[in-house]
């Protein structure tokens, strides 16, 4: 196994967990907070998406990343993290369906890479926190997580059995 499989496969298999924990979830719930404060899943879900590409594009030009819906950027900036109302956010369906594309565009940006290239420094505020492509790569992979990990508290306010 190479690099850029290990890679691959951390970006695929968490992909398949954020969509496990929302698997039961309706549009509603995503708006649904669990503490005072805290971001809902549908605005983390938004983070998530603009997060991917605005640290892989830039580091990779060619990536071939979807356009988001008019109006994504503003209704998921940390400005509108508090926001409660549906307005400006997606169904799930919707962000599963913009995920899926958007992480698909990660894999296929993976994919035009050698493993030579994953020792690549990266550039801009990005290399602070992921000074190589590879991993770069890997917090793509980790950002992904980490907030679906959040998303078991909301299932658990919501009564919602334990998936993983």
């Amino acid at each position: 196994m190479t690099g850029k499989d290990v890679l691959k496969n951390a970006l695929t298999s968490t992909q398949g967990y954020l969509a496990m924990y929302l698997g039961d979830f309706t549009d509603a719930e995503l708006l649904v907070r669990p503490v005072p404060g805290a971001n809902h899943i549908a605005w983390q879900l938004g983070h998530v998406i603009m997060g991917e590409i605005g640290m892989v594009g830039p580091q990779l030009p060619d990536a071939k990343f979807p356009e988001l819906p008019t109006g994504f950027a503003e209704a998921h900036d940390s400005k509108n993290a508090t926001g409660d109302g549906p307005e400006g956010f997606l169904t799930k369906a919707e962000y599963l369906a913009l995920f899926d594309k958007v992480r698909a565009a990660t894999v296929a940006a993976l994919a035009t890479v050698t493993d030579a290239d994953l020792d690549r420094p990266t550039t801009g505020s990005v290399a602070a926190y992921a000074p190589t492509l590879g991993a770069l790569f890997q917090i793509a992979s980790d950002h992904t997580l980490m907030h679906a990990g959040q998303f078991t508290v909301v299932r658990r306010k919501l009564g919602k059995p334990i998936v993983f």
